[in-house]
């Protein structure tokens, strides 16, 4: 059995629920992961940009990245989100910025599990969608940019 999901806070997650959205992470990691676990780190523009650099070639701040890297105990790998960014598209689409968190760690997390919306027919938007409204979120990244 895997431990449950990680969140670290660190600079740029200010006005965050951090309590609101650890027990969101527990319940993706149950109902939508099949209980497997996942670390997110919630950070600042800065980090978010030298991690999409360092790991995509992207010279450019993202709002959420994530590292799939399935361990033995179940564990599916890493998410990044942006903290100023959620709070800057939360102020965009009329949420706060915890709702716009809790909508990039969904993404993040279906990425971990294999979805890309980039390639899959729209597997990815309709799974975001169900899991989106199950959960009680605004409208999610995908359906965003439609």
């Amino acid at each position: 059995m895997s431990s449950e999901p990680l969140i670290i806070f660190r600079k740029g997650s200010a006005g965050l629920d951090r309590k609101g959205l650890r027990l969101l992470a527990r319940r993706i990691s149950e109902e939508v992961a099949g209980g497997r676990s996942f670390c997110c780190m919630v950070a600042s523009d800065q980090q978010l940009r030298r991690l999409n650099r360092q790991f995509r070639g992207a010279d450019h701040a993202t709002d959420v990245l994530s590292f799939p890297a399935p361990s033995p105990d179940g564990g599916l790998g890493d998410i990044a989100i942006s903290g100023e960014r959620a709070l800057e598209q939360a102020a965009s689409f009329g949420h706060d910025a915890s709702a716009e968190t809790a909508i990039l760690l969904l993404h993040g997390v279906l990425h971990l599990l294999g979805y890309d919306h980039e390639a899959d027919k729209g597997r990815m938007r309709r799974a975001e969608a169900k899991w989106r409204k199950a959960l009680g979120l605004p409208a999610g990244l995908i359906e965003r940019v439609r």
